[in-house]
């Protein structure tokens, strides 16, 4: 029924064009040239150049106000996003170029990893490894899609019904909801983890591994399966209750992508927030952005603890969290994202 009523959209569309194409000629053929002998072939040719001109605007890429992908308003922007870089590891999407996967393997210094193309193998023998519908443009649709961070920024904001009122609602690591929905909503569509910030989940809840080492690709196999794997550098849970069609993995070369092009090699590696961010510029028609940067008092901590030293973690120089904030700014100041500070 949908794809009858888009289809018909379309011929009342091309049909109104012709209409106002033919009309608008006409006008001008009446006003121009009063005693010339009327030319159909003449019509039809001046018709078919109108109808060209028109067709040399590009359609939008969604229906929202701003479209996230448009292209051609921040050089900025356009010279950082790659829209042919999936950030999904799929049956399709399985090759890991060899110059990303030897900077991926540094990133937390894995001894003996297992052969990769081995692990992936065995990943999708147990997860179906697909989610490119995720990716698909619809130019008639507006998703509209909220990140959801760990800021201390969110107490008292206030802010959990407009989070909720989005198509898909974003949160990464721990990101408790039970006792917060005034400030940071109730709704979770996608949760990013990795194996030793795994928290459980709702059944409707897509989980996002983003995987920094080959044990983490084979943490989701044991955790689905035989339980043998519990530890990495710190405890992860021996088994994890996810429905297998709701996990989805994070494409080790999509974390080079961040890294190279829009963190332009600050940090060791991105952080799952920036990480997010970027992800849901290629996933979203809006983007939603609340819970990052220091509190009002600039101090860095997350909104269930009261720790004074909560951000410590900004002084490993693992992520630039200061330049990668510029970053979620910089992507504000030019409206491709809206950035809430907390109230």
């Amino acid at each position: 029924m949908v794809a009858i009523k888009k289809k018909n959209l379309k011929m009342f569309s091309l049909a109104l064009l012709f209409v106002i194409t033919v009309t608008s000629f006409l006008l001008n053929y009446t006003h121009n040239a009063v005693m010339v002998t009327w030319d159909p072939k003449q019509i039809v040719m001046q018709v078919s150049e109108h109808f060209k001109k028109l067709m040399k605007y590009p359609q939008r890429p969604c229906s929202c106000h701003s479209c996230v992908s448009e292209l051609g308003l921040s050089f900025w922007f356009d010279e950082r996003l790659n829209q042919t870089i999936q950030p999904f590891l799929t049956t399709r999407n399985a090759l890991i170029p060899e110059e990303s996967y030897k900077w991926w393997l540094k990133l937390q210094g894995e001894s003996n990893p297992k052969n990769i193309n081995d692990t992936i193998k065995e990943l999708f023998e147990v997860i179906p490894g697909d989610g490119e519908q995720l990716l698909e443009r619809d130019a008639s649709r507006c998703r509209r899609c909220a990140v959801v961070g760990n800021s201390g920024n969110l107490k008292q904001s206030q802010y959990g019904r407009e989070i909720d009122a989005h198509d898909f609602v974003l949160r990464m690591n721990r990101a408790p909801t039970a006792g917060f929905e005034t400030d940071v909503g109730s709704k979770t569509t996608h949760h990013f983890v990795y194996p030793e910030s795994f928290q459980d989940l709702a059944e409707n809840v897509s989980m996002i591994v983003i995987p920094f080492k080959t044990l983490d690709l084979r943490w989701i196999v044991s955790a689905l399966t035989t339980g043998t794997i519990n530890f990495t550098y710190a405890p992860v849970p021996r088994k994890i209750k996810v429905k297998r069609d709701k996990i989805l993995v994070y494409h080790p070369r999509f974390i080079k992508y961040v890294y190279d092009h829009w963190l332009q090699h600050h940090g060791r590696y991105p952080s799952t927030g920036i990480l997010s961010v970027i992800f849901a510029l290629h996933l979203c028609d809006e983007v939603d952005v609340y819970g990052f940067g220091a509190d009002s008092n600039g101090n860095w901590h997350h909104y269930w603890e009261n720790n004074p030293s909560a951000g410590a973690f900004r002084q490993t120089k693992v992520h630039d969290g200061d330049f990668e904030s510029n970053i979620t700014l910089t992507l504000a100041s030019i409206d491709k994202i809206h950035f809430f500070k907390g109230r």
